[in-house]
């Protein structure tokens, strides 16, 4: 099906109130062909058109495939996909740089946002993506793209693993397990760092799976990533602003609703910006057990990471770290080698001479530090004992 007659086809259906059920588009392919049209000319058609209206287009198959995380387009001939064998570029090639730009535009509009010269790049998420998951989206339109329109798709699949799957997936050993066991038992507040695709929510998500069915979960996210096992987990999820720009319900404002709903233990999905002061107010308020994903290079560095985002709501460098140190007790740290996701180092918060917030490691690659005792302490000060 030529190119030509595709956009001849997409003009005559925007035309038409932009019907896509396949009778009209069918109608249309034979109207617009000029000629005689068989079946399989129409099945053929439907097929291309389809990926020309409704999902993710062409990229929707490579979103499909077991193991995609991101669908990158660079240029209408360079669609890349990382997954489990890593960054690799697909065969895939769009007709020309107005195709990619029109799948862009209608993924915003999917998404809720507008893309066009006026605003020439978008965020946002896409709310029916499919079997694969939620997919977010990012696009940026030349002249910003420099060499053509920037598509960038993220699968953000439900993070499902428990404990047991994380051990046989090697993310941690023995001595892992029983380690973040522990933290749960004892209600000690954390946090999972780590860079973007590290498994964080997988982590948090198989350790919430161990929480006691007594207790209570209340979760904040973005999206729906957390899925653990377990019988009281309620899940609050953000609303993007309409086209209009009105409608948004933020992390922030959902803390603070979570914190009406008797939650046993408060989890944030991950704290990107101001909501961290509410979520350390808290944990500072008897809602022990709380935990929260982080982007972080090292657990060195949360302090300093924290410190931007409680600036943002208004928070004094003194105040987050006499909150920070009072409110959270561990920092788990996940680092992805390759196709690997490991549990990379484990550590405790605690005060410098200056009354700031640090974090001594106490577990790194599968070795217990000298720093282990304060780990222990913390534990039996909550009644239970070290497995260590």
């Amino acid at each position: 099906m030529s190119t030509d007659l595709v956009e001849r086809v997409r003009l005559r259906l925007a035309g038409n109130g932009s019907r896509t059920d396949p009778a009209t588009v069918a109608e249309a392919v034979r109207a617009e062909a000029g000629g005689p049209v068989g079946h399989a000319e129409v099945l053929q058609a439907l097929r291309v058109l389809r990926q020309e209206f409704t999902g993710a287009g062409p990229l929707e198959p490579l979103l499909a495939e077991p193991g995609v995380t991101d669908v990158l387009v660079t240029a209408p001939d360079q669609v890349w996909v990382d997954g489990r064998d890593g960054l690799r570029r697909s065969g895939l090639r769009f007709s020309d740089e107005e195709a990619v730009r029109r799948l862009a535009q209608r993924l915003a509009s999917a998404a809720g946002r507008r893309l066009d010269d006026a605003q020439p790049y978008v965020d946002g998420w896409l709310s029916d993506a499919g079997p694969q998951g939620r997919v977010r989206l990012h696009a940026v339109l030349p002249p910003l793209a420099a060499d053509g329109t920037c598509i960038s798709l993220r699968v953000l699949r439900p993070a499902v693993h428990d404990l047991r799957a994380l051990r046989r997936l090697d993310t941690f050993d023995d001595n892992g397990a029983e380690l973040v066991e522990a933290v749960v038992a004892a209600r000690l507040a954390f946090l999972v760092t780590g860079g973007t695709g590290a498994g964080k929510s997988t982590l948090l998500s198989a350790m919430l799976g161990t929480v006691s069915a007594t207790e209570r979960i209340v979760a904040v996210e973005d999206v729906g990533e957390l899925q653990p096992s377990h019988p009281q987990f309620v899940r609050l999820v953000t609303r993007p602003p309409n086209v209009e720009g009105a409608g948004e319900v933020t992390l922030r404002d959902l803390v603070r609703q979570a914190l009406r709903m008797r939650p046993d233990r408060l989890v944030v999905g991950e704290a990107r910006g101001r909501e961290v002061c509410e979520l350390l107010n808290a944990l500072n308020t008897g809602h022990d057990g709380g935990a929260c994903t982080l982007h972080a290079n090292s657990p060195r560095e949360v302090p300093a990471r924290l410190e931007a985002l409680a600036a943002l709501g208004g928070l004094s460098r003194a105040a987050l770290h006499s909150q920070l140190a009072a409110a959270v007790q561990v920092v788990l740290h996940m680092r992805r080698s390759g196709q690997r996701r490991k549990l990379a180092e484990v550590g405790v918060l605690s005060r410098d001479d200056h009354g700031e917030a640090r974090v001594m490691p106490v577990w790194e690659d599968g070795v217990w530090t000298k720093r282990r005792v304060v780990l222990s302490a913390l534990l039996e000060q909550r009644g239970v004992t070290a497995p260590w």
